[in-house]
């Protein structure tokens, strides 16, 4: 089992991070990258480094000829594959078998069986692993599974045996909707996986996400890291990751301990692995599924654990045994990870693209932020929006919990939308500092938060916006040589817009007047310091074109200077046209040229990041032109269709 050379089988923040432990092993790296990740910062890490294909990640990062051959040209005689992408899949790890490479995972067995749902939740029954009461056989009639179903009872829970991140699931709370949800799963499980098999299981009322980190080795060797809470998630994705849970004490962490090492030990497993549990309020806890990879939320127990698990994943590919004894695990202090998303929360979560103009992760005592990120980069629409992971750890939950909000709060991106305003708003909220959260909370003690409404941002950000167009104005004029600092202007009018907000703001000099007293004091290529109301407060920020990014903490706005712009080339709300909010792939239009259609109704549908989006008409209208068609890629603020709208007589 021994190796050299690892080709990584992975892209971003992860092949990064595996880069690092395996350098540090003295082991050479090699990075494959599709032609949209060229100039990745994973592909500059690494020793060599290979394109596999285009962007589309199913000719690429999900090609198995094209990274045997890689391995094969490159000379790597170990497969890392992160997670996702082939991480669980068992054709490619017994093609690296069969190719004579070693993949850095489990055994092919271990893969097949943890990857479906069914099986291996009959292989834990067998196990004596507690499960979740529910259905779980061979016959997939629509009889037998609605047969079951009303045998389960309510609430029922509805799962894709092959799925994965929410797909193919479905919670029923009405028993007249359980035909119509069987089907959809079954479909929408088909049109994943390629597997329509379903498992049904009773819906445990808001529980807690647990999971306890596992490694085997090939010496008979198992034992568990601890665990991990994952409650806080949205649409079955996890947001916010810790460890240790807030729910478990001494006696519950044995407990569930013990059955994930019996669940490792029941499938041969080797290599780092996840067994996720279910836990009620009632103290009782049930298998869920077993993840048969490193996990995303790894650091959490790298940091409360003190070990590396990257370099334990090498050292049990290479043969040796593990490091530590379970009597030698112990937890010291508590970490929290939170996962910086290129989505917008106030926009239903969609996913964003962009450059990245600036990027500037937070440090400091405890703080770590694991990235794949180099400024140039553009985000795409062909992999995961997830940009980066930011971790905290302190002695203390809360200790942690503040560090990382704070280290939230002072990472600074400019360029492209993120989900940081969402991130800390969770870590402030009350339910998630009392360690309440469930997995019901973003559903229902978080869905009014304000975050997640669309607003225009603070006086203080429109006013140091308006300095900064002022001084950039001036700076034109002058020249270089004069400086920023001018009090040449005169009181001025400057009308500035961010999204569909607009704003005239009156400028003397350094100053806005107004109610709230605003000035710049300070200021580099990258920070600006201004007096607000008597207050001295340090506002990122990054200027490219007309466009002007600003940040203060979680606080962020891209504004235009309007004031030269006509009124007319202001297109708001109601103006008719249809426009891409992402970039991203038609995969439906329901609009034809001539055609009558109302306010609200569904004209085009797009995919974008592993996600959908509903375009729909802002007016009552004629359709006059429809500018793409299905299958095209089509970029942010592109024309989709045009509509005249009907004007009410007068």
């Amino acid at each position: 089992m021994s190796f050299d050379k690892i080709l990584i089988a992975n892209r971003g923040e992860i092949a990064c991070r595996v880069i690092a432990s395996a350098q540090a092993l003295g082991y050479r790296t090699v990075a494959v990258y599709s032609e949209a990740d060229r100039d990745a910062r994973h592909v500059r890490l690494a020793d060599e480094a290979l394109c596999i294909g285009p962007a589309n990640a199913t000719a690429s990062y999900l090609n198995i000829d094209a990274l045997l051959d890689a391995c094969r040209r490159s000379g790597a005689d170990a497969v890392h594959p992160g997670y996702g992408f082939l991480s669980e899949n068992s054709d490619f790890a017994r093609a690296c078998e069969d190719a004579g490479i070693t993949f850095i995972g489990p055994p092919v067995a271990a893969i097949r069986l943890m990857g479906s749902k069914r099986l291996s939740k009959i292989a834990m029954e067998e196990a004596g692993v507690p499960c979740v009461p529910g259905y779980q056989g061979e016959d997939q009639s629509d009889d037998t599974l609605l047969r079951e179903a009303r045998r389960i009872g309510l609430p029922l829970m509805i799962k894709a045996s092959a799925g994965g991140g929410g797909r193919g699931m479905r919670v029923v709370t009405d028993e007249t909707e359980i035909p119509a949800q069987l089907n959809s799963a079954r479909q929408e499980a088909r049109n994943s996986f390629g597997n329509d098999e379903l498992i049904l299981e009773r819906a445990v009322s808001t529980p807690r996400h647990v999971e306890i980190q596992v490694f085997g080795d090939h010496h008979g060797n198992v034992i568990h890291l601890g665990e991990r809470d994952c409650s806080v998630q949205r649409r079955h994705q996890k947001v916010v990751e810790e460890a240790p849970s807030p729910a478990l004490d001494a006696t519950l962490r044995r407990r569930m301990g013990e059955a994930a090492v019996n669940a490792a030990r029941a499938c041969g497993y080797v290599g780092a692995g996840t067994v996720e549990f279910l836990l009620g309020a009632d103290g009782e806890f049930y298998f869920l599924e077993m993840n048969t990879r490193l996990q995303v939320e790894h650091p959490v127990t790298e940091l409360v654990t003190g070990q590396d698990l990257v370099a334990w994943q090498l050292k049990v590919a290479a043969g040796e045994a593990l490091p530590l004894t379970q009597d030698q695990v112990t937890l010291t202090g508590h970490a929290m990870e939170v996962r910086l998303y290129a989505e917008d929360p106030a926009q239903g979560y969609l996913p964003q693209t962009g450059p990245v103009r600036r990027w500037r992760p937070a440090s400091g005592e405890g703080i770590r932020v694991d990235h794949g990120l180099r400024e140039g980069d553009q985000v795409g629409s062909h992999y995961d929006p997830m940009l980066a992971k930011i971790i905290a750890h302190g002695a203390t939950r809360e200790e942690a919990r503040r560090r990382l909000l704070r280290a939230v709060e002072d990472t600074v991106l400019a360029g492209v939308n993120d989900n940081r305003a969402f991130l800390a708003a969770i870590l402030r909220h009350p339910v998630f500092a009392a360690g309440e959260a469930t997995t019901a909370f973003i559903g229902a003690d978080f869905a009014g938060d304000p975050s997640l409404t669309p607003a225009q941002p603070g006086d203080a950000l429109w006013s140091v916006a308006a300095l900064l167009f002022a001084r950039h104005q001036d700076h034109r004029r002058s020249g270089p040589g004069r400086g920023w600092q001018s009090s040449a202007l005169g009181a001025q009018p400057l009308t500035l817009g961010c999204g569909e907000h607009s704003r005239t703001l009156t400028l003397q000099g350094t100053r806005v007047a107004g109610e709230l007293p605003v000035a710049l004091e300070e200021m580099d290529d990258e920070s600006v310091v201004a007096k607000v109301d008597g207050i001295r407060r340090r506002f990122h920020w990054c200027r490219h074109g007309d466009q002007l990014w600003l940040q203060h903490g979680a606080d962020k706005a891209v504004f235009q200077d309007l004031t030269h712009q006509p009124a007319a080339g202001r297109d708001g709300p109601g103006s008719g046209r249809l426009s891409a909010p992402m970039d991203g792939a038609v995969v439906s239009l329901s609009a034809s040229v001539g055609e009558q259609v109302r306010r609200g109704q569904v004209l085009a549908v797009m995919e974008a990041m592993k996600m959908e989006h509903v375009l729909k008409a802002d007016c009552d209208g004629t359709v006059t032109e429809v500018a793409v068609a299905v299958g095209d890629q089509v970029r942010r603020q592109q024309l989709l269709v045009a509509l005249e709208a009907d004007v009410a007589p007068t």
